[in-house]
């Protein structure tokens, strides 16, 4: 008879990081959907209530690289789960709020602020975890099963969130993802350790397994091999995936701030077809980003990095690009809402790449790595998040989706210059050398 196969701890660890992922979405994308319900208690307008927007990404990008140094120094385990419980007492804050408070957008600015510095560990924690736990060969398909729990509680918090609106106030929907961010954290905390060798329930197999695919001076054991911040900051191979990631950033954040809006208050549908609609962009983001992280390993086996990282990254932003552009022209709201969806999906069929080259190249600093890549991206969204409703304003709408579409062509465009197999790890750069030689 044979053997029932072990379980294996990382793909755990990557399955309980999706969900940490989802939640952390769930929390972030719920004020777009209760955006009009607050702007109208509070009576804020379009403007303001884009500034409260562009608060949480403004604190969430300005806290990824201190938040990916703290995971590279402190562990991935304790920082994500300190993480949580931060995130969950800053989501419940916002339903105290009242017409009374003193100062209250500079008060609700604040909120919003504090909670994206601690949702800004999440990311840059969890390449920490793929850089220790997963095989370069496989960081691909974890990272895409990663990111597809952006797309997963972003699309769940549409119908959800509205649910919850209209049964019971914009409030408790607040306090339900706080909740379920807390339970998430809890479970996360027992199961993660932060390398393979302190895991207690590891196989010999997985551990030996794991080992052999990760890159030199990258293993799972415990030594630390922290990058200096000059190495990092001046890697002209870095800046460039930030560059992209930020005009990555920039096109993501129109779905997590302003298509629910958009939708029902420029394309004219209602707050029930709105929310369904809404939904589209995020299931796309969560079938395409593990599909892209599959295509990306399958591309690097057979014909390296250059191509399974690099060339799929530029394919997908170029994508996204061209959808985006034609969702202007299309005049049935619905017909817009599923081209604009196929623009999001394209988009996350290149998410594993940015991540999964950061890991490679970062080694045991992938979490501060990734986090300078990811505050970027988060930069990107933040302008989105104000520029997006000025541009409108003066412009019209089709030139706001028009900018985005033409930042992606930039981002695609970034891929091109980088050299995926370069490496900020020291010992990687002799091993490279010993062997051009």
């Amino acid at each position: 008879m044979s053997q029932p196969r072990k379980i294996q701890i990382r793909w755990i660890l990557i399955f309980w990081m999706f969900i940490v992922s989802a939640i952390a979405y769930l929390d972030r994308v719920n004020i777009s959907i209760t955006g009009q319900a607050i702007a109208k208690e509070f009576n804020l307008s379009n403007v303001e209530l884009g500034w409260v927007f562009s608060a949480f990404v403004l604190g969430y990008a300005l806290f990824q690289v201190p938040g990916g140094r703290l995971a590279d120094r402190m562990g991935a385990r304790s920082i994500l789960g300190l993480g949580v419980l931060w995130w969950g007492v800053f989501t419940c804050l916002i339903t105290f709020l009242s017409l009374e408070t003193g100062a209250l957008v500079v008060v609700l600015i604040a909120i919003r602020f504090c909670l994206g510095m601690g949702e800004a560990v999440v990311y840059p924690a969890s390449n920490g975890i793929v850089a220790s736990w997963i095989p370069s060969s496989e960081r691909g398909i974890a990272n895409g099963i990663i990111f597809a729990g952006v797309g997963f509680g972003a699309g769940v918090a549409s119908p959800l969130v509205r649910y919850i609106l209209e049964a019971y106030g914009w409030r408790w929907s607040f306090w339900g993802s706080a909740i379920l961010g807390l339970v998430a954290g809890a479970v996360w905390f027992f199961l993660a350790r932060d390398t393979p060798a302190q895991h207690p329930w590891i196989s010999a197999e997985e551990k030996a397994h794991i080992e052999a695919g990760l890159p030199r001076a990258a293993d799972s054991s415990g030594t630390k091999v922290e990058l200096p911040w000059g190495a990092i900051l001046g890697n002209r191979q870095i800046l460039l995936v930030t560059l992209s990631y930020f005009t990555y950033g920039y096109a993501a954040y129109i779905f997590f701030t302003w298509f629910f809006i958009y939708l029902s208050s420029v394309r004219g549908l209602n707050l029930r077809e709105s929310s369904y609609y809404t939904m589209l962009p995020f299931i796309a983001m969560a079938i395409g980003s593990p599909i892209g992280g599959w295509i990306s390993d399958r591309l690097t086996k057979a014909y390296g990095k250059r191509v399974g990282r690099c060339g799929l990254a530029a394919a997908g932003i170029g994508l996204c690009a061209i959808f985006i552009a034609l969702a202007t022209q299309v005049a049935s709201p619905q017909l817009a809402s599923l081209v604009l969806a196929g623009g999001a999906g394209a988009l996350y069929l290149a998410q594993s790449s940015f991540w999964s080259v950061t890991a490679d190249m970062g080694g045991k600093s992938a979490g501060t790595v990734s986090g300078l890549m990811n505050m970027g991206g988060q930069i990107g969204g933040a302008v989105t998040a104000s520029l997006t409703p000025v541009i409108a304003n003066h412009l019209g709408w089709t030139a706001s989706f028009l900018v985005a579409a033409g930042f992606c062509a930039l981002g695609a465009i970034a891929w091109i210059f980088v050299d995926p197999e370069a490496s900020l790890v020291p010992e990687n750069r002799a091993v490279q050398e010993r062997t051009r030689v």
